[in-house]
């Protein structure tokens, strides 16, 4: 698939994500996480995809079957928060 520049710049931001699932990334996106790794492998330098393949790998974070029951969101509640104008 291809996808728009901002597309691109949100599947790795969301990628990047400790506690975005790679779930949420197909359901918004349609990438299934084989995908998304090739996407990361595509647009990041090579030390920059080791670095995410060592933080993503086993997280159970990334993988909705593997989180707990009692987290419900994507994200951390302070994680987006408001910016002064």
């Amino acid at each position: 698939m291809i996808y728009a520049p901002g597309d691109v710049s949100r599947i790795i931001e969301m990628a990047w994500e400790d506690r975005t699932p790679f779930d949420a990334i197909a359901q918004v996106y349609g990438l299934s996480e084989s995908g998304v790794i090739d996407l990361m492998r595509a647009q990041l330098k090579p030390s920059s995809y080791r670095l995410w393949r060592k933080r993503v790998t086993g997280r159970t974070t990334k993988h909705a079957k593997l989180r707990s029951p009692g987290v419900m969101r994507a994200y951390c509640p302070t994680q987006y928060k408001p910016r002064g104008h």
